[in-house]
């Protein structure tokens, strides 16, 4: 069961500048976080971005935020209740042709909204709040989420290693930083290999 670029998304929790002083290991989280926002640009994954009441702990880091396609503004520490799902499932297709004209025992019952990207990459801060409600509601909504344990953060080691022991024990699957990027490419084949290669280094 490997990590599929065609199929992911990535959700950036809340990486802001006033908040990022006081998580632990603050630097190694961020920095991961990049790598993860960058790679995924080089491999055409929709990148999307959350922040915690902006207007009192700042926007996300401009490095980050500017590889987000959109940010949502939240005020629940779930990003789901503030429209994140929105962004990661498309709107649904009319349906179309002549179905409006075959009588109605022949007419095809439109299909349910299905995500084209049903996996949901996430990482963020703080691991135990927002990234935990976050990932936790996106199970709920039938998505397919990955944890990106070395790009998350908390105030404490100990409040972010059991939102990680919680997230398991809810279905999400624990990945590091490195896992996801060589899950992406899956080859050393792959055009952006060196690209991506360059990031860890």
């Amino acid at each position: 069961m490997l990590l599929d670029a065609a199929d992911s998304q990535l959700v950036l929790v809340d990486y802001q500048e006033k908040l990022m002083p006081a998580i632990h290991d603050a630097a190694f989280v961020q920095a991961n976080a990049l790598r993860l926002a960058k790679a995924a640009s080089l491999l055409k994954v929709p990148v999307w971005g959350t922040e915690q009441v902006p207007e009192k702990l700042g926007q996300n880091i401009p490095a980050l935020r500017e590889l987000c396609q959109r940010t949502v503004t939240k005020h629940h520490f779930s990003a789901v209740a503030d429209g994140l799902v929105e962004c990661l499932r498309p709107p649904q297709r009319p349906a179309g042709g002549n179905a409006r004209s075959l009588p109605k025992h022949l007419q095809k019952p439109q299909a349910p909204a299905t995500p084209e990207r049903a996996t949901v990459v996430v990482a963020g801060c703080e691991a135990h709040v927002c990234l935990l409600q976050t990932a936790l509601e996106l199970i709920e909504e039938e998505l397919d989420v990955w944890v990106v344990t070395d790009a998350c953060g908390s105030r404490t080691e100990r409040n972010r290693d059991a939102a990680f022991d919680r997230l398991a024990s809810a279905g999400a699957e624990l990945v590091t930083t490195e896992m996801v990027l060589f899950e992406w490419m899956r080859t050393a084949q792959h055009p952006a290999f060196r690209d991506i290669q360059a990031l860890i280094k």
